[in-house]
């Protein structure tokens, strides 16, 4: 890929993952065209990226595309060699109609697809999860190979919505010739751009700011948001990578140990910080009338280590540990006065 010439689009640009791949794809010199739902977005995204050391706003453009609908995602890829997808809802909370949930995210995924092969684009990177992986019938560590049961216990709406977009797209590429790069990762922490700061970094914010009384059983593999947006970057360019998914992170935490790891580092802020760890009984009984626990209650115990073998061989990725990833995220929610 030639980086002098060769547009990315980048779906979702103002999400977290999304402005630090827009971030990554300009310090690699490549011209980057970012969709947003409203233009109107455009300035506050592009001023947060050009903060973080992306300064040649010339080589980023925005277009206005919607996941549900049809118009503007011709436009976004006319001019587009690659497009990387990490437009998805994530929800703070279960809906009331799981197909408000997945609908969105899978046919939202192959309206993007279609667009992109529409646009001749040469490769499209999607970015997917860990949920679509280790919640099968596989045990940890997980790879590559394993898949998400929809239909398992554990799989909640969010869960499902990225299993069957990304069974959906690789079907999609299969049937259409597509060429298609799928990054899972896990537990996206890290510096935050501007006024976005994820699902995941808005954990480690309730817990410097003292919104847990006491921490369930939970655990998932984490990764910097910035070695996120590198294996983006590698996916695109990296030959052997067409066709394969990489699940991207690093050793799983829990939120006990994401607490001692603020609380050591951050020794000012450990008044706030939560003590006592609920027991999984303690925390079904309590799941009813707590939305944060009924989105995880289903998975207590259960173990998400992977294993990032592959993406270290194909892509080359070195990734940060997971405690430089949750130092970053409180460095820099602090930083911003966000706690």
């Amino acid at each position: 890929m030639n980086a002098r010439t060769a547009t990315v689009a980048v779906t979702g640009i103002g999400g977290f993952v999304g402005r630090h791949v827009a971030l990554a794809l300009l310090r690699e010199g490549y011209p980057v065209h970012g969709t947003v739902r409203a233009l109107g977005r455009a300035e506050e995204i592009e001023r947060s990226i050009r903060a973080a050391g992306g300064t040649d706003a010339a080589r980023l453009t925005f277009g206005e595309a919607d996941l549900l609908k049809e118009r503007g995602w011709a436009e976004a890829f006319a001019e587009v060699s690659y497009v990387v997808h990490t437009a998805s809802p994530f929800p703070a909370r279960l809906p009331a109609n799981e197909d408000d949930l997945i609908g969105p995210a899978r046919d939202g995924t192959l309206r993007v697809l279609r667009a992109a092969h529409a646009a001749g684009a040469k490769r499209v990177v999607l970015t997917s999860s860990v949920a679509a992986v280790i919640y099968g019938a596989g045990r940890a560590p997980f790879t590559e190979d394993d898949w998400t049961d929809p239909q398992s216990s554990l799989a909640t709406p969010y869960y499902r919505s990225k299993t069957f977009a990304e069974r959906a797209a690789w079907d999609y590429a299969a049937d259409s010739g597509l060429e298609l790069v799928v990054i899972n990762p896990g537990m996206v922490l890290g510096p935050v751009l501007g006024h976005e700061i994820g699902t995941s970094v808005a954990v480690v914010r309730s817990l410097l700011k003292g919104n847990y009384p006491a921490l369930p059983k939970f655990a998932v593999p984490v990764v910097d948001v910035r070695d996120v947006a590198d294996a983006h970057v590698q996916a695109l360019s990296v030959a052997a990578a067409a066709g394969e998914r990489f699940l991207i992170a690093g050793e799983a935490l829990s939120l006990a140990d994401i607490t001692a790891i603020l609380r050591r580092r951050f020794p000012e802020h450990a008044g706030r910080l939560p003590r006592f760890v609920l027991p999984n009984w303690l925390a079904g009984l309590a799941a009813p009338f707590d939305a944060g626990l009924r989105l995880i209650v289903r998975e207590l115990g259960h173990d998400p280590r992977i294993s990032n073998e592959k993406a270290r061989r194909v892509l080359g990725w070195q990734p940060r540990s997971a405690e430089e990833a949750v130092v970053a995220s409180a460095n820099s929610l602090i930083s911003a006065g966000l706690v």
